[in-house]
């Protein structure tokens, strides 16, 4: 999904139109505030699994997109949704500051609408990574710290009976630590395992 901030509904209109001439959907917003509500109204579990990305105008009347910016990444939004920043009035010091800060890129307009898109492609993959990453991290943390060890053994290649030897464990335990380590991370194989945490 595309959220597209911009005071101006012909730019919003005609993003809107370029996101979906590339299959990808799109919301505009008129406004921070507008963005700010969007995202405080949605459930925080829920999340595109197709990924998220954030197009936002640098000037705005209610509040700059720079402060946006602010706002969301101190509430944690941009890991997930890269930020690509829209101006008519940037230059090279703004968009260096704002790439240092985090943004994902940084266009002038007018702007190439192909390029743009590619870049807008480009975020939504890697917010994509981002949300299997924390998906990961998150399977990982419902681990105990049995389960943890036993995982890190299982990485290093090591069979059930070595295991057991080395954490002082029956093979009967270290088979059903596995079977919940498998579980837990939905892997069916150490090797699905080892991909997954590469």
């Amino acid at each position: 999904m595309l959220h597209i901030v911009d005071d101006e509904e012909i730019i919003r209109d005609s993003l809107t139109w370029l996101a979906q001439s590339r299959a990808i959907p799109a919301i505009a917003y008129a406004g921070a505030a507008a963005l700010l509500a969007a995202m405080e109204q949605a459930d925080p579990d829920s999340f595109d699994v197709d990924g998220e990305c954030i197009l936002l105008d640098v000037r705005m009347p209610d509040q700059s997109g720079v402060a946006l910016f602010d706002t969301l990444k101190s509430r944690g939004i941009t890991r997930r949704r890269p930020v690509i920043f829209l101006t008519g009035h940037g230059d090279v010091p703004m968009a260096v500051d704002m790439l240092k800060n985090g943004a994902f890129d940084f266009f002038e307009k007018p702007f190439n609408d192909n390029q743009l898109m590619d870049r807008v492609l480009e975020a939504l993959q890697a917010s994509r990574e981002a949300g299997e990453q924390d998906a990961v991290r998150t399977r990982l943390e419902a681990l105990s710290s049995r389960e943890r060890e036993v995982l890190d053994l299982i990485l290093a290649g090591k069979m059930n009976k070595i295991i057991a030897d080395e954490l002082g464990i029956s093979m009967r335990t270290v088979e059903v630590h596995r079977a919940h380590i498998f579980d837990k991370m939905n892997v069916k194989t150490a090797v699905e395992l080892a991909r997954l945490l590469k």
